[in-house]
Parts: structure tokens; sequence; C-alpha cells
């Protein structure tokens, strides 16, 4: 499917600050159906903001018929233009992504949807999806109701309740009294998650991803788990990822994506009945 690529600037009010969100569009096209609609997918970076791996990515998503749309994160700090992949840039991204606010990242994401369904070509069913941060504010965009499937990569800061500002790692399995982190608050998904890691990522270890996967169970999320023997961190991004670039795994990730996106965002289900489903026990 061919790909129009345009971006719009939003405006953002939080924190007591103005600030222009960039967000990169990704859209399909069908020569001589101008009436055409897809569904929306709201694509979250990591800690570099929309490089070009991430463009790829989403190129790769719109050309199976979805809508993407990529905001630039640190726009609190800075304008759109990617980090790069190196030491400083690095460091720049790890220090914005503890100083920016969740009320900000939140604000963030809604404003995402909301774009997404101002368009008149969007069907007004959205997915999420994204990769280190941007997976773990895939996560956090699935508490938002209008989110009906979310694809999360090698989600950072998950398990240890250490995105936005904090005062150190917290690894307990409840978290404080009216915590915000977005582990305490998977109750409140609606829709349908996968979450994918590498058993090799130093970023999310075994007992943080056990962690998180309790926690899903405990709140009732209807989600998948992969964990990949071989995968360490990064290992979607195709460019300067130190030797930690899986091809062949990536591939698969992206059938995980397609499965869940088009299950969920493609097919008109209806209304969901509520009732619990009863699996008959044979062999």
């Amino acid at each position: 499917m061919l790909i129009n690529e345009s971006h719009t600037d939003v405006q953002t009010s939080v924190d007591g600050k103005e600030t222009s969100m960039r967000i990169f569009l990704f859209h399909p096209t069908v020569p001589q159906y101008p009436n055409a609609k897809f569904p929306g997918v709201a694509l979250f970076s990591e800690i570099y903001q929309v490089t070009g791996p991430v463009a790829r990515f989403a190129r790769q998503i719109a050309g199976q018929g979805y809508i993407v749309a990529a905001p630039s994160s640190y726009h609190d700090f800075a304008g759109p233009e990617p980090l790069a992949y190196d030491v400083p840039g690095t460091d720049q991204g790890n220090e914005w992504k503890v100083k920016k606010t969740l009320q900000s990242y939140d604000v963030d994401s809604r404003k995402t949807v909301d774009y997404l369904l101002s368009l008149p070509t969007c069907t007004g069913l959205i997915g999420a999806t994204g990769m280190c941060l941007g997976g773990h504010l895939a996560l956090r965009a699935s508490l938002d109701p209008r989110v009906n499937a979310t694809v999360t990569y090698f989600a950072t800061d998950v398990h240890s309740r250490t995105l936005g500002p904090h005062t150190g790692a917290n690894l307990a399995v409840q978290g404080p009294e009216g915590s915000n982190h977005t582990i305490d608050k998977l109750a409140e998904l609606k829709g349908e998650v996968a979450l994918i890691f590498g058993i090799k990522d130093t970023h999310v270890p075994d007992a943080g991803r056990d962690l998180v996967k309790q926690k899903l169970r405990e709140a009732g999320t209807v989600f998948s788990f992969y964990e990949f023997a071989w995968a360490q961190h990064a290992f979607i991004r195709d460019e300067l990822s130190k030797g930690r670039y899986d091809p062949a795994i990536t591939k698969i990730c992206f059938e995980v994506l397609l499965e869940l996106f088009g299950r969920r965002l493609k097919t008109d289900l209806g209304p969901k009945d509520g009732k619990p489903q009863e699996i008959e026990h044979f062999c």
C-alpha cells in the first residue's frame, strides 16, 4: 500500500507550560479510492524521538493499512529533531525521560489519539505501539479506553516505576497509595495488549518481566506475553543498535503486531458481551 507522509503541530498545555508538539503522520493511500478509511495507530518512539528506524517502522505499519501518528515526546524541552544514537544523545534522552512528568506524557498520548480521531479518513478504531520508552508509553496510552489494541516492544521503567520524576526504583508488588505509575493502573486497561521482551535485555531483567506479568494477571488484563531467548534490548532497531539488531525475531514480532491489530482494529467485532468464556477441558 502506498503512503503519504506529513506532519502537524498541536498545542499542549501541562505543568504550567504551553508547548507545540509535532506529530509525524504516515497515511496509507489507495489510488482511485479517495474516501478510504483506515484504523489509527499511535506510535511512541524510544528516547531519541522520531529517528530513521522509528520512521521506517511507521512506514511498515502504514503500508499494512493503518494511519500512523508518531509524536515527538520531548517538546517540553526541545524541537522535534531526533537525538543522535551516540553517548551525548543517549544521556540527553535519558535525562529528559525522567524530567518530563507523567501528566505531560498523558497529555501527549491523549492529543495524539485526539488527532487520529479527528481525521475523516480514520475509522475510529485506535491502536498503540512503541519501543523502549515508547513501549512504556504505548502501554500507558492503553489506559485510555479509546485504545483498543496495543503492542509494546521491550517497554522500560514499567517494573521499576521510574518513568518521570522519581526518587528511585520501586520494585514492590504493591505500589504506594494513590500511585500514578503505569504498573499500578493496569486495572484501568480495557483493550488487549501484547508485550514483547528479550530475555537478554539488561534494562528489563527476569524479575522485572515477571512482575509486569504478575500485575497484568492480577488486573485481569487481556494480554499476550512474548519472551525471546536471545533477544537483547533494542533488537528491532536496524541502525546503530550496537550489534543487537535481530531481523529474524523482528519479523516474527511484526506478525504479532499484525495479528492483534488485524483482529482488534480491522475486524468489526461489535460490542463485547462481558460473558466469561467457558473452555472445555479435553485431550
